[in-house]
């Protein structure tokens, strides 16, 4: 009786994660009630306070995973530029496969939003992992810039927004369609990033 509870604990917290990832990348954070997010997991509307205490706890909980796959990983720094090229294989891999957690995450930096810093211990392992792999780089010479933070920043950049983007399609009008494949973003991702770094 109690596994089955729990289970059925763990069915509807999915229901309400997965709404909730849906509508805040949809609508935005803001423009996302709680209401709203119950309908459409078809949830009782006190369960998202029962269990996640609220809407921006429950912002925090989708952005766990994101936390839980960059903090796990490792990247051996005696080869710099070899791991810059795994980091961003592996980021715009993730980027790929969790489009609409990744599309609220860029809401939320654009609108520089009272939630980022809740938010920070979720997406703080990427940048620290990048950050060292940099500080590496130009340590051996391999990789060459002037501050840290402005090429932690314009190789984060690049990754995050590794996607076509839909607004700017018009700009892009005159040129036959670009294959929207994770893999091909990345090895162009490199390409640019090492270009802008100066790799030797």
């Amino acid at each position: 009786m109690v596994n089955q509870e729990l289970a059925q604990d763990k069915d509807v917290k999915e229901k309400i994660l997965e709404a909730a990832r849906k509508l805040f990348a949809g609508k935005g954070f803001e423009g996302t009630s709680v209401r709203q997010i119950c309908d459409e997991a078809g949830v009782a509307l006190a369960l998202v306070s029962y269990h996640f205490g609220g809407k921006d706890k429950l912002l925090y909980a989708l952005f766990e995973p994101l936390n839980e796959h960059f903090a796990k990983l490792s990247f051996h720094l005696e080869e710099p530029v070899e791991a810059l090229k795994q980091f961003i294989r592996g980021f715009v891999a993730y980027r790929y496969e969790n489009e609409e957690l990744i599309h609220i995450l860029q809401q939320e930096m654009m609108m520089q939003s009272p939630r980022l810093q809740m938010l920070s211990n979720a997406y703080y392992p990427s940048w620290e992992h990048l950050r060292a792999i940099l500080e590496a780089g130009k340590r051996q010479g391999a990789l060459h810039y002037e501050s840290i933070v402005h090429a932690v920043h314009f190789v984060m950049g690049a990754v995050i927004f590794s996607r076509q983007i839909p607004f700017l399609e018009p700009v892009f009008s005159d040129l036959p369609p670009v294959e929207d494949d994770a893999t091909q973003a990345a090895e162009h991702i490199i390409r640019l990033v090492l270009h802008g770094l100066h790799s030797r």
